[in-house]
Order: structure tokens, then sequence, then C-alpha cells
């Protein structure tokens, strides 16, 4: 029934549960994942490399769940207005159905976000399934991702563990890049959870 499945992204913490939502459908249905993040023009837009960075982070947490759970993905960071090229996106890709947030976790996030999710549902021309973000964070801050990244590379095998670079967040998830006993690493932990998993390689020797 459908084969292409849209999860909008910006990385907020409200698109945690959109993001398990949408790799749920795209599982039962078998269809291809397709990862969007629009970096906002307007009087909200952010300018700069930052902002492309954060987008492309973005979609590649999607890209990484998805291919954790063995589904097709395709990833696109656009710029403009942003329910505007969610639905362009959506018309020129042949999308059959949309799973998005309504709301970040607080303020002008919130109020964003909804109004995008608005938009959308007035508009699409295609099933928008919209989920609220409930969780609670338990990971607020980078030393405490460090501390779990450390934990989850020495149960996976590894002895020398040392963080190379500062901890990011996105969707309600820090990437914490380590280096492990000579292998450059990702350890992804899950800031509602606290669940951690060591991501780009295949473990130790």
């Amino acid at each position: 029934m459908y084969q292409d499945v849209l999860v909008p992204t910006d990385g907020s913490d409200g698109t945690r549960e959109p993001l398990s939502h949408g790799l749920a459908v795209a599982d039962r249905f078998d269809a291809t994942v397709h990862a969007l993040s629009v970096v906002p023009d307007g009087p909200f837009g952010a300018d700069g490399e930052a902002a492309i960075e954060t987008a492309n982070r973005a979609v590649e947490r999607v890209d990484t769940e998805a291919q954790q759970a063995g589904l097709e993905t395709v990833t696109a960071v656009e710029r403009g207005v942003p329910h505007e090229e969610i639905l362009a996106y959506v018309a020129d890709n042949d999308v059959d159905m949309i799973v998005m947030g309504t709301q970040g976790r607080t303020g002008l996030d919130r109020v964003l976000l909804g109004s995008v999710a608005e938009r959308v549902l007035r508009l699409a021309d295609v099933p928008v399934v919209t989920v609220r973000s409930t969780g609670d964070l338990r990971v607020e801050d980078a030393t405490a991702a460090e501390t779990i990244a450390r934990e989850e590379a020495s149960h996976e095998g590894y002895d020398d563990v040392d963080v190379r670079d500062e901890p990011h967040r996105t969707s309600a998830s820090w990437i914490v890049p380590v280096e492990a006993d000579g292998d450059s690493l990702h350890v992804h932990v899950d800031a509602v959870s606290g669940e951690a998993r060591v991501a780009g390689s295949g473990g130790p020797d």
C-alpha cells in the first residue's frame, strides 16, 4: 500500500517519536524511508554552515536508524519555507505517506514545528500521520553521554576508549565520536532511555 514514507526532521527532540513511528510503518509495508530536513528561510531562518550541518546530522540520524532496521533510505536537505519544501518533496518523489511531529520540547521549537505540521496537514494530498512527543530526556548533557558511550564501547570489548570530538545531539539522541583500540567509531546514546550502541564497526578483533 505504501512504498515511500517521508519523515521530515529538524533534529529536535520532537522528531524522535515520529521517526520510530515512521520506521514501523515502513517496515510493515517494506517501504523506502525518505528523510528530509529543511533549513528555514525568513525571520526564523538560520544562516551559515552550522544550520546546514545540523540538518545533515538530522537526516543522518534517520538514515542510521533505518539501516539498523534493514530499510532502504533516501536523504535530502533543502532550504526554504519548511511546509512548502515538504510538499514539493512529496510531489517530486511520489511519497505515499508523511509521518511528522507536532511539536518540539519548548519555546520556539514548539511553535514552529506545530505550525509546519498544521500547514502540511491542511495542504498535503497524501496521508499525514502526526505524532506528539511525550518522552522526557534522561541524558541531558554531553558529559553524561560521554560516560555512557565509554561504558558501551567497553561492554563491546574495546579496552582503550577516548572521546575524540564533542558529542552532538539530534532527534533526542547523542552521537559520541570515539577512538577505540585504533578504530574511529560513533556511539549512539538514546537521550530518553539512556540505551547505547556502537556504530561504524563490527567490533574489535
